[in-house]
Parts: C-alpha cells; sequence; structure tokens
C-alpha cells in the first residue's frame, strides 16, 4: 500500500495550494460558495496531477531505472505492475473528469484540459527540449492560478501573474542547475544547458519575482500587504541558499526539508492572514 501511496505523490498536492490565492486575495475566503468551489478545484486538480505523475513515471521507467535515486520509484523498481499503473491513471482521469463536471466552469475544464495536454506533449517529446521543458515546469503553476480564478469567477491580478510565471521559471530553472550540478540525471535536454546560462537566468527571474511581488502588494486594495516585502525577499533568499546546498533543487523537497524555511512560510502566511483579516 505504501508503494502505491508513493506513486501518487501526495506530497506534491502542496503545489495546488496556488488554486486558493485568487480566494484569499480576492476578498471571498469568507464566501461559503466560492470557497467550497475552490475546494472542490483542489481536489480536482489533486487527482490529475496524480494521474499525470503515474503517466510521466510509466512513460520514464527505463531512464529512471538508471538513475541512482529514481530507480526506487514503485514503477520503476517494480514494486507497482504497469498493470496497476494504467488502472489507477484510467481511474484518476475519469474522477478528475467527474469533479471538474461537478465544478461546472467551462473555463477551468479547458485550464485542467490544457494542463493535461501540455504534461503529455512534454512527457513524448518537448521535455528533451531546451528552455520549452522549463517553460512547460513553468507553466503548470500558471495554469493552477488560473484555474483558481476560473473556477471561482474572480480576475486575476496581472501582477500576481507575473510573479506566478517568474517564480516558477525561477524554480524550474534551480531544478535544472541542480540536476547537472549533481550529473546523475539521466535527461537528455540537460546535454544542452551549462551551469551558468541556468544560474544567470535563474537569479534574472529571482529578481523580477521580487519587484512583481512588490508591484502587486502595491496595487493591491489593503495597502498594508506591502509590508511583507521584506519577508517574502527573506524567503527567497533562503531558498535559494538551499538549493545551493546538496537539494537536487526539487522544489517540494526543497520546502520539505528545510525547517527554517518552512518556519518563514508559515509566519508569512500568518502576518498575511492579521493583515487580511484582522487589521
Amino acid at each position: 500500500m505504501r508503494e502505491h501511496l508513493k506513486l501518487l505523490r501526495i506530497k506534491h498536492y502542496i503545489k495546488n495550494l496556488i488554486i486558493f490565492l485568487p480566494v484569499i486575495f480576492g476578498g471571498k475566503i469568507s464566501d461559503k460558495a466560492t470557497l467550497i468551489q475552490a475546494f472542490l478545484g483542489f481536489a480536482c486538480f489533486c487527482v490529475m496531477s496524480s494521474a499525470i505523475y503515474i503517466l510521466n513515471d510509466y512513460m520514464d521507467i527505463e531512464n529512471d531505472r538508471k538513475h541512482p535515486v529514481k530507480k526506487n520509484r514503485p514503477l520503476a523498481s517494480g514494486k507497482v505492475s504497469k498493470t496497476f499503473a494504467v488502472i489507477m491513471f484510467i481511474v484518476l482521469f475519469l474522477m478528475a473528469g467527474a469533479l471538474s463536471f461537478a465544478i461546472g466552469s467551462i473555463y477551468g475544464a479547458l485550464f485542467l484540459l490544457l494542463y493535461l495536454l501540455l504534461n503529455i506533449a512534454y512527457s513524448l517529446k518537448l521535455k528533451q527540449i531546451p528552455i520549452l521543458d522549463i517553460a512547460i515546469l513553468a507553466s503548470g503553476f500558471a495554469i493552477r492560478v488560473m484555474y483558481g480564478g476560473a473556477i471561482t469567477d474572480i480576475e486575476i491580478s496581472k501582477y500576481l501573474f507575473l510573479v506566478v510565471v517568474t517564480g516558477s521559471l525561477y524554480l524550474g530553472l534551480g531544478k535544472r542547475r541542480n540536476e547537472l550540478r549533481a550529473n546523475t540525471d539521466t535527461r537528455e535536454v540537460l546535454k544542452h544547458y551549462n551551469e551558468s546560462f541556468l544560474d544567470k537566468n535563474m537569479y534574472v527571474c529571482s529578481a523580477l519575482t521580487q519587484v512583481f511581488f512588490t508591484l502587486w502588494t502595491i496595487d493591491l486594495d489593503n495597502k498594508r500587504i506591502v509590508w511583507t516585502v521584506p519577508v517574502f525577499i527573506v524567503i527567497m533568499m533562503r531558498y535559494s541558499y538551499c538549493i545551493e546546498g546538496e537539494s537536487d533543487g526539487d522544489p517540494v523537497e526543497v520546502f520539505l526539508k528545510d525547517k527554517l524555511l518552512m518556519l518563514l512560510i508559515v509566519g508569512y502566511a500568518l502576518i498575511l492572514f492579521l493583515l487580511l483579516f484582522c487589521f
């Protein structure tokens, strides 16, 4: 059972929390109907993302078996059969479809479909094309926030969109940089990159993320949010510090393994809550 749960990559559901950003900053968190829509969307995206992780693992079995860490994944190690993986993919895909129907948002369904198609294309070919592979990784976060806005009928701030795009490009570049540095990944696309290129572009995106975040806080109706900018910058600095170490660059692993980073994020969330709803 443990290996079957690992196949779903449940800890990566943390990425889907970005779906709630439009609700939080759109001032609709106290609206019960909107909140229910957001939770249904979160559940739907979690199910769909698990289906895609299974698909990616199924298509990468041979490459994963050559990797010192990925060889322990459920499919690559043989602890979970290919047949079970196919059945689970179908079940999860149908569940995501049913949840999407219950949500009843056409635009939301289109964003979900776009997420699926992009990831299928990524698994088939696009992951081998430099720059495009990172752009598709980043697009997943942008689609999540747009999906959150679509299902709750909340307009997405242009600055929030830019924060998510540049921030996710920063994460994607950092992941590729550390994979290249470790020299243990079997990705063909890494042959086209060098550490200097990834490093420079990574920190350009980091700077842009902080600039767009600042502009976003200034643009918000609640002018107090701008005082959270220094905390956000410290979080970005701590994340950069973490991936300069022995991390493989996977954002979820970085967040879950560094206690100080987690504490900073929780602290930021608490400050944000107080500024939005108590003052």
